[in-house]
């Protein structure tokens, strides 16, 4: 396949065949790790360049990796680019931590999100003769949503704001509140413009970290990398 051609990349070590056809992906390496020795039966290390971990083995008999993706659109546009196009993945769930804006929404406290808005410019590149929404795949949205509903989990399906700052001199975070947006991180929008683009399939799902409206709630990132296992049952599930 022409794809061979293109591995190992700068930024993946591994080989053709090593990565299972669903990625789950959170931003740090670290939480890769946990969900790799904690959740899938007999881990492999398939990436470890630049710290930035990747394991494949099997949930409930099912082959799934997980891969961390870094901070920021640009480093899940590399990977998450790479994974689809060089490695025939056709799946990727991100698994990450978000600020809220909404009120009903508490930390650990999940979000599905169904569409990325952002103030970034990684959806210029394809010179679209207007604005490009990034979205979820709706089978993917739906089998989380009624995983959610099954387990009792509290969550929320909707928009997310992808910032490419996370120190924002103008602290814009809650005008998208106004527009009915949930939250804020800094990946979705990126992944779901590669998928689009690939012809696969992707989904974003979050764990409430911190709230802008209930600051008393807020995490460790010492939680924030090994209690937020909600999201990652529910990512394993419709892997």
């Amino acid at each position: 396949m022409s794809e061979h051609k293109n591995i190992p990349t700068p930024h993946i070590a591994a080989n053709w065949g090593d990565f299972a056809e669903t990625v789950l992906m959170p931003g740090d390496p670290l939480r890769a790790k946990f969900i790799a020795e904690n959740f899938l039966e007999n881990p492999v290390l398939v990436n470890n360049v630049r710290g930035v971990q990747g394991y494949t083995g099997t949930y409930h008999g099912k082959r799934v990796s997980v891969m961390a993706s870094g901070m920021g659109q640009p480093s899940i546009g590399i990977y998450s680019y790479e994974l689809f196009n060089f490695y025939g993945v056709e799946k990727i769930i991100r698994v990450g931590s978000c600020g809220s804006f909404d009120k009903d929404l508490h930390v650990r406290d999940l979000i599905l999100t169904q569409g990325a808005c952002t103030n970034g410019n990684y959806a210029k590149q394809y010179n679209l003769p207007g604005t490009f929404c990034p979205i979820a795949d709706f089978d993917l949205l739906r089998r989380a949503a009624d995983v959610c509903e099954r387990e009792g989990l509290r969550y929320k399906v909707g928009n997310i704001f992808s910032s490419d700052m996370f120190y924002d001199d103008a602290n814009s975070g809650m005008q998208w509140a106004k527009m009915g947006v949930l939250g804020v991180e800094m990946e979705s929008a990126a992944l779901y413009c590669n998928a689009a683009r690939a012809g696969k399939k992707a989904l974003c799902i979050c764990t409430v970290s911190d709230s802008f409206l209930h600051p008393e709630e807020n995490t460790t990132a010492e939680e924030r990398q090994n209690s937020f296992t909600a999201m990652m049952k529910v990512a394993l599930e419709i892997a």
